[in-house]
């Protein structure tokens, strides 16, 4: 057996397309799309997602503006920033790239967002909806898996999915999102007892535990679908997924590559959400 692989990249050009004709009706309705990035400090990995993000709204017509600050701002002047662009009419969107300065509480600055505002899906309430299942702003990682998961016509419905994480971000936004599918749902972790033999009783296995390479096909259920969500470097400074993948692939029936897996469905489903956002204003 060799895996299907499931390509972000291609979704995420066809999920462009179809949104670049929803940004042209807004705008003949006098609606541009506007989304904000508020960029603390100088991390350049932060630097470059920052860029990508702004690349890509622009292709798709949405207003994008990049707010850059220093390193020493205080969270004080941070919450006023956030203010300010909560009662902003131009912006349907405010995302806060993280990581902040240590200085600075994410968890304060987020919470501050107004939910309608949250395209990143993080804001409690936004997470609260989710998990009583009337889902509003979804965080976009995930958001971007089921999507995938859709387009590739693959039955979550009774099966059982094993979710390696269990971040805010990820992990259990992702589990609520299958069990509302109604697929029978595990969430495993570092500290999980016989990993291995966990995730081996998964058809659908979503490994986002941040570790190059951890899993292996002795993780894998014959035919199983794999998601890969972990962004490493290896020793060469080479992008790698937590999934040994030329091992994983002789075994799995599908399997996200990294590059081009779920990364690209991320900042996919924010400018989803932006342009979501935007529509509300016709309702």
């Amino acid at each position: 057996m060799v895996a299907t692989i499931m390509s972000g990249k291609l979704l995420s050009d066809e999920l462009n397309e179809e949104m670049k004709l929803e940004v042209i009706k807004l705008k003949e309705k006098n609606i541009t799309p506007g989304l904000v990035v508020v960029l603390v400090g100088e991390d350049t990995a932060s630097q470059t997602y920052v860029r990508n993000k702004e690349k890509r709204a622009k292709t798709l017509g949405i207003h994008s503006v990049v707010e850059k600050y220093p390193e020493k701002m205080t969270e004080i002047e941070l919450l006023r920033v956030i203010d300010r662009l909560n009662k902003d009419d131009h912006f349907h969107g405010i995302l806060v790239q993280l990581p902040l300065p240590k200085h600075i509480d994410s968890t304060k600055i987020l919470n501050a967002i107004r939910p309608e505002k949250d395209v990143d899906g993080f804001h409690p309430i936004n997470m609260g909806k989710l998990v009583i299942g009337q889902p509003d702003r979804i965080p976009c990682t995930p958001y971007g898996i089921m999507k995938l998961l859709q387009r590739y016509e693959i039955d979550i419905e009774g099966k059982n999915a094993v979710v390696i994480g269990r971040s805010n971000i990820v992990g259990k936004p992702m589990a609520q999102l299958l069990l509302m599918k109604n697929a029978t749902v595990t969430i495993a972790h570092s500290k999980t007892k016989n990993l291995a033999a966990v995730a081996k009783e998964a058809d659908i296995l979503i490994v986002a535990i941040g570790r190059g390479h951890m899993i292996t096909k002795d993780f894998v259920k014959p035919g199983a679908v794999v998601i890969d969500v972990g962004m490493n470097r290896d020793e060469n400074g080479k992008l790698i997924g937590d999934v040994k993948s030329d091992e994983v692939q002789e075994v799995a029936g599908y399997l996200t590559p990294v590059p081009k897996g779920v990364g690209p469905m991320t900042i996919t489903m924010l400018m989803y959400q932006t342009i979501e956002s935007a529509k509300e204003l016709l309702n």
